[in-house]
């Protein structure tokens, strides 16, 4: 339905109808000028060829002036948008690759199966946030830059696997470097990095407390995540003899540092003993972490006036070309 940008012209149309009126009262008493006492003999006499009803002028200029009020009031049609202004964050997840991250205490795998299935839905849920990724094992590289385009990531995520890193071990200290460095240059209000890790920092030259440090001051939060069920856990292990075979291995997680870490950046630290547990904090980390959206509706008119003041001057071309030819009056 449109709208007017100057509803007040409408209320001339009111006009309309006592113009109307007027006129129809006009033609009542209009008689005949010559008085006939019968007149039935006249009902036969043939029609004029240009005989056409005798309001038909007043009906183009009734239609030609409702169409000029109309075009006056400027309607006009639209359509409402949504202006989405956000506060980004920029999210790096650093995930350990290292060999005991093989260990089957999660399902449907291991540890980083497991971790990448939940990261997955981590990811799918976000919106307008950039996302990166970087591994570490015994080194750190960076797997996915920050990006908004979460399929690209989601395809990175997946290609990822023990063994990427030929070095093996866990250096969280380059894990948090090389995350940090993804951010560094960012102006997004909000800077965070998911480290998952399974144990102890044993590799690389950076101590994961100073890691914490820089990142604090580049104030990037950092949300610990240690990885693995309390007490032992089955590892898979390649014997020469008989090929693959499980051993179980103490679980070695070093939550102090971890704790640390978190706390020096304003993070949190959580435990995950399994898939569920897991996807909890992964949840739990998505509602922490949530970008302000704010929606400003607005919207936008086509003005429509021109067609309803073509339209008035083609009903008074109408009137001027027919009172001119077909119908013009002889004198």
């Amino acid at each position: 339905m449109p709208n007017f940008a100057d509803p007040q012209f409408l209320f001339l149309l009111l006009l309309l109808p006592l113009l109307s009126w007027r006129y129809w009262k006009r033609h009542q008493r209009l008689g005949g000028a010559i008085r006939y006492s019968n007149l039935d003999l006249l009902k036969n006499l043939p029609k004029p060829s240009n005989y056409f009803p005798k309001h038909l002028f007043f009906g183009l200029r009734l239609l030609a002036l409702a169409s000029i009020i109309i075009a006056l009031a400027r309607p006009q049609s639209g359509h409402t948008e949504e202006e989405v202004t956000t506060e980004g964050i920029d999210i790096v997840l650093s995930l350990d690759i290292s060999s005991s991250m093989l260990a089957e205490d999660f399902k449907p795998r291991n540890r980083v199966e497991a971790a990448k299935l939940v990261a997955e839905q981590f990811i799918s849920g976000r919106r307008n946030d950039r996302i990166g990724m970087v591994v570490f094992s015994a080194r750190s590289f960076t797997q996915c830059p920050l990006t908004l385009d979460y399929g690209v990531l989601i395809n990175f995520l997946k290609k990822v696997e023990v063994g990427m890193i030929k070095e093996d071990g866990t250096a969280i200290g380059l894990g948090i470097a090389n995350a940090v460095d993804r951010l560094r240059n960012s102006k997004a209000k909000s800077k965070v990095i998911i480290l998952l890790t399974d144990g102890r920092n044993n590799a690389g030259e950076i101590d994961p407390l100073t890691g914490a440090r820089v990142a604090q001051a580049f104030n990037v939060r950092i949300y610990t995540i240690g990885v693995g069920t309390r007490g032992e856990a089955l590892y898979p292990v390649q014997d020469p003899f008989f090929g693959k075979r499980y051993v179980r291995m103490p679980v070695d997680i070093d939550e102090e540092m971890l704790t640390q870490i978190a706390d020096l950046t304003d993070g949190q630290y959580f435990r995950a003993t399994d898939r569920q547990s897991l996807e909890k904090i992964f949840s739990e980390i998505d509602k922490l972490e949530k970008t302000k959206i704010e929606v400003k509706q607005f919207t936008r008119y086509r003005e429509l006036f021109a067609g309803w003041l073509a339209a008035a001057i083609g009903l008074i071309f109408v009137e001027i070309v027919l009172s001119n030819t077909k119908f013009r009056k002889i004198p």
